[in-house]
């Protein structure tokens, strides 16, 4: 017997849908209860927008919060990271055909035909281009594709450094291979395909770290000298708040500031003969210097420093985690985020616009001696991450709001899962 739309919000409203909810989110602050609102509201949109008798499959990935390893994954060096309770969730139901509907809440709606994979220049830069990107890679990889009609919400705040295009990607990745694969990519190659439609068919040229995260899940480190290695962490933060300050501003104009970096990092390495810094040995840089500054110019050079001392601090905070060493461990998220600050140069584009460093130096003024505080994510514009005893999470969060605007903070967990098929 088909299970209906119905059928599933019975499901979501039960004992056992509010455990996965809880399981995905967290039960504190009453989290599970406004999930369940945020749900039921998806699942009539879903109904109301295209009118489908079948229940439609419920898909969500994280978003994700990078704790060290600022600007390394593309010189394939070392980071750590975890996926965050904040995701991009859609309701899904399968076409007979190659036609792709997507309604995401606050977007314009997204209709293309997947029978022609080819890249699109008019899509570069657009969602449409993501989604063909990823059937293109699938298609390529054997793997069967289809059309679909999708509606998505998002609490991932667009421009808030949690990654709120790597969740979409993984998020597009998961819907076909649940639909038409039976969930058989694994979560290394969900995050590879999710940056070959990034880079390739939308244009952006990222790292994998956010794609990594997001389709993983859980505390995780990542090396990325060859393939990439995933270590699983576990730490025990309890009496600690991860808490996000958006501290306003976008992205989106920040493409050739992010590119930049990686050019620049590349820059020093072919200084060497090599692709990437990963390759070169920091002894390298010190002993020719004056070539090295004359080829790639000073500013590169400082940011091969940030990327060598900041794979050594990744290194470090592995070893924190598995001492479950929290003094270490806020004492290195300091100190990265004061390499990104002084050595990568990632706070800001325009030097009249300094709210991260504001945001930092408000930080460390509040919780000096007792939490930590660091850049959040690729920087230039919108968050800091810090960790916050959670006796100070109330003032602390007061004068950040005050500062920058009514709900600038946003308190998270380490969400376990990845990308998950939800019901």
């Amino acid at each position: 017997m088909m299970k209906t739309a119905s059928d599933l919000m019975r499901t979501l409203k039960s004992e056992e849908g509010m455990k996965r909810l809880g399981q995905l989110y967290g039960c504190q602050n009453g989290k599970v209860a406004q999930q369940l609102e945020r749900y039921m509201l998806l699942l009539k949109r879903h109904q109301d927008l295209f009118g489908r008798e079948e229940a439609p499959m419920v898909v969500s990935a994280p978003g994700r919060t990078e704790l060290c390893g600022n600007h390394t994954d593309h010189n394939n060096g070392l980071v750590m990271a975890a996926a965050v309770n904040l995701d991009t969730v859609a309701a899904v139901n399968r076409r007979n055909d190659m036609l792709v509907n997507l309604n995401s809440e606050g977007f314009p709606p997204v209709h293309i035909d997947l029978s022609d994979l080819t890249m699109v220049p008019e899509e570069q830069g657009k969602p449409a281009s993501i989604i063909r990107g990823i059937a293109n890679r699938l298609h390529e990889m054997g793997l069967v594709i289809g059309g679909f009609d999708a509606s998505a919400t998002s609490n991932v705040l667009s421009g808030s450094g949690l990654s709120s295009s790597a969740a979409f990607e993984v998020l597009i990745v998961a819907i076909f291979d649940a639909l038409y694969n039976g969930m058989q990519v694994d979560a290394i190659k969900r995050a590879e395909i999710s940056q070959y439609a990034e880079n390739v068919y939308f244009g952006k040229p990222s790292g994998l770290m956010d794609q990594m995260a997001s389709s993983v899940g859980g505390l995780v480190a990542i090396d990325f000298k060859d393939q990439p290695q995933v270590t699983p962490m576990q730490m025990d933060l309890s009496g600690y708040s991860l808490v996000v300050v958006n501290t306003g501003g976008a992205h989106d104009d920040l493409t050739e500031d992010y590119a930049a970096v990686r050019r620049e990092m590349h820059a020093v390495a072919r200084c060497f003969g090599e692709e990437v810094l990963r390759r070169v040995r920091p002894e390298q840089l010190w002993g020719d210097m004056a070539r090295v500054r004359a080829e790639a110019g000073d500013r590169a050079v400082l940011r091969a420093y940030h990327y060598f001392n900041e794979n050594d601090r990744v290194r470090e905070l592995i070893k924190a985690v598995k001492a479950n060493d929290v003094e270490s461990f806020k004492r290195i998220l300091i100190e990265s985020g004061r390499s990104s600050w002084m050595y990568l140069q990632n706070l800001y584009a325009n030097p009249a616009h300094q709210q991260l460093g504001v945001a930092l130096s408000m930080a460390e003024y509040l919780l000096h001696g007792c939490g930590a505080w660091r850049v959040h994510g690729g920087g230039f514009a919108g968050t800091t991450l810090n960790l916050v005893p959670q006796e100070q999470e109330e003032r602390f969060v007061s004068h950040m709001n005050a500062v920058f605007g009514d709900h600038a903070c946003h308190v998270l967990n380490i969400r376990k899962e990845g990308a998950a098929i939800v019901f």
